[in-house]
């Protein structure tokens, strides 16, 4: 007897919108500087999937998105725990979308590098994060079967040399693609590019 542990639909995300935005990191400080940016504009329920290779600057970027949102904790790799979850803390009004002064929302850093199975992300029960009202990061994306997600903004980093990274930023649905468009805002209008 067969036995449904979870039934995953696969959305086709062919309809809906999509943009793309690239831009050249030349430093450390560069690279959490637009994250930090794109931190600002998140409000909970986001979903960011990284992808790159080791050492690519997927947790300095999360670091820098960690500080838009308003967290002063240490920021580092989740990778022999999987998921490491930081608090929610005030903004600065000038940072928020809305200006009311609530905290930020929570940031939920998973890195999925030592996963086996594709399934294994839903086996653990992480699904529940990716739907929820925090903001999710997820490094090594490519190893988890999430493709039930339609709507996300993916990150590709790419090493240049020592010290540059080109960013790569693909936005699935409106949400995404405004989000995409406002950090696009944010970058230009601040000092360093």
């Amino acid at each position: 007897m067969w036995r449904v542990r979870r039934i995953v639909v696969k959305v086709v995300t062919e309809y809906l919108p999509r943009e793309t935005f690239e831009i050249i990191s030349q430093s450390v400080e560069q690279t959490q500087h637009i994250g930090q940016c794109l931190g600002r504009l998140l409000q909970g329920g986001e979903l960011l999937l990284f992808e790159g290779q080791l050492g690519t600057g997927k947790t300095t970027f999360t670091q820098g998105l960690a500080k838009g949102l308003g967290i002063t904790a240490t920021i580092s790799s989740p990778t022999f725990t999987i998921l490491k979850e930081y608090a929610g803390r005030s903004r600065p009004m000038s940072s928020q979308v809305e200006g009311d002064g609530c905290p930020g929302p929570a940031l939920y850093h998973f890195d999925l590098y030592r996963l086996e199975d594709p399934d294994e992300v839903l086996d653990l029960g992480f699904d529940d994060y990716f739907t929820g009202s925090g903001v999710c990061v997820i490094e090594w994306s490519e190893n988890a079967d999430i493709s039930w997600l339609a709507e996300r903004l993916a990150i590709h980093i790419q090493v240049l040399n020592e010290t540059e990274r080109a960013l790569r930023f693909i936005a699935t649905g409106s949400r995404y693609c405004e989000l995409l468009l406002q950090l696009q805002k944010q970058i230009y209008a601040s000092t360093g590019f």
